[in-house]
């Protein structure tokens, strides 16, 4: 099969979630799954790794998978990192392994992301402070941000409000403030070589994340996990000018699929020479695909 071509491709989806291995572990305990699902309406929540391969490759797309290491605050064991990678080298030509690491996990993690870079193919990182109960401006997760900024590795940080463990009591335990984005705006001033990714619509905190992203040069915004009918008017006029290079087409899937979150992008008034910019080329520079 052939490697990742991004000439040949409609668009490069930078938020897919793996939610269940081949051995059926699933990254979320079932009361988190249902709440996600009933949150988003979703319908299925778990296709597989070849699944993921196949819709697609169906569709001329390429995706970066990832699930959540978020077993130190829920007690939820974590999909395998290596499975992601050795399940995304089953399909080179249209997945992109990231993996995830409790940034918590001190010299542990430290090591566990450099094997995982090295050895495993892993292209980036991903976090989510909120569900992994850390501040992203702790000082004791400093030397994880100084590997991946080492290891030259964009890290995605979930940001704004969350779906998972919505509507539960308390909301599962889970906190909001962790996730929001003017938190990275100090990561990105300490580590400025360190390309970071703020994940979806920020809502309640729009504005400020795309005030970090327009102020800080290694900051940049996936759009994922909003249906883009609903983007707010500022978010669409910051794609149109000032952010057009620093926007990434993400769907958040499973919980919200890429053909409806092309459908509604299609409907935005985005300019023409602005489309190709979100749905792929902003990506392949991000991810040195054109190098």
């Amino acid at each position: 099969m052939p490697g990742l071509d991004p000439a040949g491709l409609a668009a490069i989806d930078v938020h897919v979630h793996v939610e269940v291995d081949d051995y059926g572990h699933t990254a979320l305990s079932q009361d988190l799954l249902d709440a996600s699902a009933k949150y988003f309406k979703a319908g299925e929540r778990t296709p597989t790794v070849d699944q993921i391969a196949q819709m697609y490759r169906e569709r001329s797309m390429a995706a970066v998978i990832f699930t959540v290491d978020i077993e130190r605050a829920t007690g939820q064991p974590p999909i395998s990192n290596t499975f992601v990678a050795e399940a995304a080298q089953r399909h080179p030509d249209v997945l992109i392994p990231f993996a995830s690491i409790d940034p918590a996990r001190g010299r542990a993690g430290i090591d566990a992301a450099r094997d995982l870079a090295a050895n495993h193919g892993a292209r980036g990182f991903k976090l989510h402070p909120s569900v992994q109960g850390f501040d992203p401006t702790d000082p004791a997760v400093y030397p994880f941000y100084e590997t991946l900024a080492e290891l030259g590795l964009p890290v995605i940080f979930h940001t704004g409000q969350t779906g998972i463990g919505a509507g539960m009591p308390g909301g599962g335990g889970i906190k909001l403030a962790l996730s929001n984005p003017m938190l990275l705006d100090q990561v990105a001033a300490d580590f400025p070589d360190l390309p970071i990714v703020m994940a979806h619509p920020s809502f309640p905190w729009q504005d400020e994340a795309l005030a970090v992203a327009t102020h800080k040069a290694n900051v940049w915004i996936d759009l994922s996990g909003w249906a883009p009918k609903y983007f707010p008017p500022n978010l669409v006029r910051y794609t149109n000018s000032l952010l057009q290079d620093k926007m990434l087409f993400g769907s958040d899937f499973p919980v919200i699929t890429p053909d409806r979150w092309l459908k509604d992008f299609d409907e935005l008034e985005i300019k023409p020479e602005v489309r190709p910019k979100v749905l792929k080329d902003n990506a392949v520079r991000l991810l040195g695909l054109d190098r």
